[in-house]
């Protein structure tokens, strides 16, 4: 079976898109930040040395520090597809941002966003 090729994109081609969609709805970088930050362990300086070196997202999310135990909560439907059924490891890991970031741009509370 082949890898799907959303692995070999890189972060900084995804990175700006999910920053445009939270934007337009009046939501801000920083909070994207926090909620990537969050979700894989990077600290601010670790995010943006990942955009720098333009890694693809398969090692981006090799390279994170630690996923948050919490991770587990994110449920929901993410392009027709229930993150929490996802059986590969890192399409889950980069479902679970995308959801994320869904729930930014709909107006969620970043406490609950964050699983706290």
């Amino acid at each position: 079976m082949t890898e799907h090729r959303i692995y070999a994109t890189a972060f900084s081609k995804v990175y700006p898109l999910y920053v445009q969609k939270a934007e337009r709805k009046n939501r801000t970088k920083d909070e994207v930040d926090q909620i990537i930050r969050w979700l894989t362990g990077y600290d601010q300086a670790g995010l943006e040395k990942q955009l720098q070196q333009q890694s693809d997202l398969a090692a981006f999310f090799a390279q994170a520090p630690a996923i948050h135990p919490n991770a587990s909560l994110i449920k929901g439907v993410v392009c027709g597809v229930r993150v929490e059924e996802v059986q590969e490891l890192l399409m889950q890991k980069i479902r679970y941002l995308d959801k994320l970031i869904d729930e930014l741009a709909k107006g969620k509370a970043m406490e609950k966003i964050l699983r706290q």
